[in-house]
């Protein structure tokens, strides 16, 4: 089954989402966009129902970034059942918290990179 890219209904969300990104959002996209690191990323990526933090499409590259919030039960449910949507389409799910990305962005790169030497 073909899922939907961006899909019109998710558009006004993805557009509060872009508009009101967190600091660790604003901090990660400033690295990921430009494709520089060899590839390029669009943020705030809607997959079906879901909308992915940033994607690429290249190497099939989910990145979310979590704040507390998904540290609560229910959050944590729901992230699981995201990442298996995902992942049954073939999607690699990379998670990073939001205090890793705002306290060592060299070392969040450094996975996301690690991952991109296994694809590329």
């Amino acid at each position: 089954m073909k899922w939907t890219h961006n899909n019109r209904t998710l558009s006004d969300r993805r557009k509060e989402l872009r508009k009101n990104q967190t600091k660790a959002e604003e901090i990660l996209w400033f690295e990921l966009r430009n494709n520089k690191l060899g590839a390029k990323f669009k943020r705030q990526h809607s997959i079906g129902g879901y909308i992915a933090d940033f994607y690429c499409q290249k190497c099939k590259l989910i990145v979310e970034l979590d704040g507390e919030i998904h540290n609560q039960s229910e959050f944590r449910k729901n992230d699981i059942v995201r990442d298996k949507f995902f992942k049954e389409l073939g999607y690699k799910v990379l998670r990073f918290k939001n205090e890793e990305v705002e306290n060592n962005t060299e070392k969040v790169l450094e996975k996301i990179c690690e991952f991109f030497c296994n694809v590329v």
